[in-house]
C-alpha cells in the first residue's frame, strides 16, 4: 500500500484536509460529515486514509454550516448552501485531479451529496453514502427518498444493522427507487456512527466501491 500525506486545505469556500498518495492518483473523492460532527471525526479520517492508500486523492471537507459554527446541527433553510459547498468541493477536486471525481459523506453529508448528484448528474461519477439517514428515528413514514428516482450515478450505501435512522431492510427497499447500480453493505452490530461495528474498511468499503464504480 502506498504512503500518503495529509495536509490542511483551504481554497475559497472549501476547507478541510487533503490526503494525497505518493504515487500518481487515479481518482478523487470528496468526503464530508454528518449533522453533529465535522470532517475530523474518526470514521471519516479512517475512510479517507483507506481510499488514499488505494490510490485516491481524498478531500475531507467541512460543510458551510459547520464553517459558520463549531457546534450545533444544520438548519433546513441553509441546506441548499451545504449542497452548493459540496458542488464547489467537487469542482476543486476536478481541477486538482483529472481522473474521475466521487462524492461521499456520513449521514447528513451523504444525504446532501446524493441530492447534489440528483440535481447535477455530472458533478460526480458515483456516491459513497455512510449511514444514510433514511428517516428520523421512530418516524418511518418520513422517508428522505424523494430524489432517489433522479439519481443516475452508482451509489454504495454502508449501514449499521442497529441504525435507528434506517434498518437494513428499510434501506434495501428504498434502494429499489434508484434507477442505477447500487449496493448496500450492512455492518453487523453498528449504530448510526458505525463506531461499534467491526469491519475492514479496505475490504468491505474500498474494494466494493471500486467494483461498483467500474
Amino acid at each position: 500500500m502506498a504512503e500518503h500525506t495529509v495536509t490542511g486545505f483551504e481554497q475559497g469556500s472549501v476547507r478541510g484536509f487533503l490526503h494525497k498518495p505518493s504515487d500518481r492518483p487515479e481518482a478523487g473523492l470528496v468526503l464530508t460529515h454528518g449533522a453533529g460532527g465535522n470532517c475530523e471525526v474518526s470514521l471519516l479520517v479512517a475512510v479517507a486514509n483507506a481510499f488514499c492508500r488505494s490510490g485516491f486523492v481524498v478531500l475531507r471537507c467541512d460543510l458551510p454550516f459547520r464553517q459558520r459554527k463549531r457546534f450545533g446541527p444544520p438548519l433546513p433553510a441553509t441546506a441548499a448552501q451545504d449542497r452548493a459547498g459540496l458542488g464547489d468541493a467537487a469542482a476543486v477536486m476536478r481541477e486538482m485531479q483529472p481522473g474521475r471525481t466521487f462524492l461521499g459523506g456520513q449521514s447528513y453529508g451523504g444525504r446532501q451529496a446524493s441530492m447534489v448528484a440528483s440535481e447535477q448528474p455530472d458533478v460526480a461519477g458515483g456516491l459513497l453514502l455512510l449511514s444514510y439517514p433514511l428517516h428520523p428515528p421512530g418516524k418511518t413514514d418520513q422517508l428522505r427518498t424523494s430524489h432517489f428516482p433522479k439519481l443516475r450515478v452508482p451509489a454504495l450505501f454502508v449501514q449499521g444493522s442497529k441504525d435507528p435512522f434506517g434498518s437494513l431492510k428499510e434501506m434495501s427497499e428504498a434502494l429499489r427507487l434508484i434507477p442505477t447500480r447500487t449496493e448496500l453493505i450492512g455492518i453487523e452490530g453498528a449504530g448510526h456512527e458505525l463506531a461499534r461495528g467491526k469491519f475492514d474498511i479496505e475490504q468491505m468499503i474500498v474494494k466494493n466501491f471500486r467494483s461498483l464504480m467500474d
